[in-house]
């Protein structure tokens, strides 16, 4: 009789474990490695190069140039053209040109002027690209924080570009915000989007503690990641700013400034906020008395915070994670384990 008990026991077992719904499992990833390079004359030193060997790193997002409004001539114009130094070096690795577009220049054009818009970018292009001998080009990304009011001209311009631009594929920067509120934002017309994981904060309001990375305003905004209907790459910040507070407004943003130059009178410190006491010129900038300077930076343990966030929330197997930016005052902040394990994250 016990034994035909456990027998049935044993059974029951067997046709409850078979009846359990079937959990899908999350498959790894296959991630390609990137770095952004942001500045306009490419020629990396020993280092950089060190580094992107180290880190085995098989795509440069190089920024080819921005377009910003010009006011008196009334269209968009390009500015901070790159140029190349060491062209030998861009046949060795896989190259994305990027385009910076102000939303100020999408939102003054006159509808009729997106096409011939997209036209003067792509002819810039392919004249760069060939300057440039950079053959083996496969991808094309615009970067621009288009809002609800330019979304139609600015998806008419990405369309534009898209047809004068095959076979090459179109990828799109995706801010935050742009995911978060996916129906007002609208979806822009690319082959793939790359989600720039920072530079969430309201940079502008004095309240705000650090607008590049916090780990809970990001939680605020991936919610909806993984029913964004394009493929998405992403990217991570490595740099660093102090933001100028004048009168408790907005005044600018103040780069590569090391910390060693608060150790004066100057200035009075409270956590990330710099005072100064009297009016200070410094490193070429002329402050107030009263000025302010917020010291906003990519913690590590904030992106690794961050970055495992997102990696539940992508659905892509195969990503390309990116940092902005290759550049050695920026890296120098961070060890090669550190950059490792960041790209890592993802997975």
């Amino acid at each position: 009789m016990k034994k035909m008990v456990k027998y049935l026991v044993w059974i029951f077992f067997i046709f409850f474990v078979s009846c359990k719904p079937h959990q899908e499992q999350k498959l790894p990833k296959n991630t390609e490695r990137a770095f952004y390079f942001w500045k306009s004359v490419f020629k990396l030193t020993d280092h950089e190069k060190d580094i992107v060997d180290s880190l085995h790193v098989s795509t440069i997002y190089l920024k080819f140039f921005d377009v910003e409004w010009n006011e008196a001539n009334r269209q968009p114009n390009p500015v901070a053209q790159l140029s190349v130094a060491d062209k030998d070096y861009l046949q060795k690795i896989n190259i994305i040109p990027v385009v910076f577009i102000t939303n100020e220049s999408i939102l003054k054009i006159d509808s009729l002027q997106s096409i011939p818009f997209a036209e003067k970018i792509c002819k810039l292009l392919n004249e760069m690209a060939a300057i440039n001998k950079l053959t083996k080009i496969n991808e094309l990304q615009i970067d621009c924080d288009w809002t609800a009011s330019t979304k139609e001209k600015y998806f008419t311009l990405l369309k534009k570009i898209k047809q004068l631009t095959t076979p090459w594929k179109l990828s799109a920067t995706i801010r935050m915000h742009q995911v978060k509120f996916m129906e007002k934002s609208g979806v822009p017309p690319v082959d793939k989007g790359l989600l720039m994981c920072y530079n969430m904060g309201n940079l502008r309001n004095p309240a705000t503690n650090n607008s590049i990375i916090e780990t809970a305003e990001l939680k605020k905004y991936i919610g909806n990641v993984h029913k964004y209907p394009l493929p998405l790459d992403v990217a991570f910040s490595l740099f660093d700013w102090y933001v100028l507070f004048r009168n408790e407004n907005y005044s600018g943003l103040i780069k590569n400034m090391p910390d060693s130059v608060f150790k004066n009178s100057f200035s009075q410190r409270n956590e990330n906020r710099f005072t100064f006491l009297k009016d200070t010129f410094l490193m070429g900038y002329q402050f107030k008395k009263n000025d302010v300077l917020r010291y906003e930076n990519s913690d590590y343990n904030s992106i690794i915070s961050s970055a495992k966030d997102v990696n539940n929330k992508l659905t892509e197997r195969e990503t390309r994670v990116s940092l902005y930016h290759l550049d050695s005052i920026t890296l120098s902040k961070y060890t090669i384990h550190e950059m490792e394990n960041i790209y890592n994250s993802i997975h």
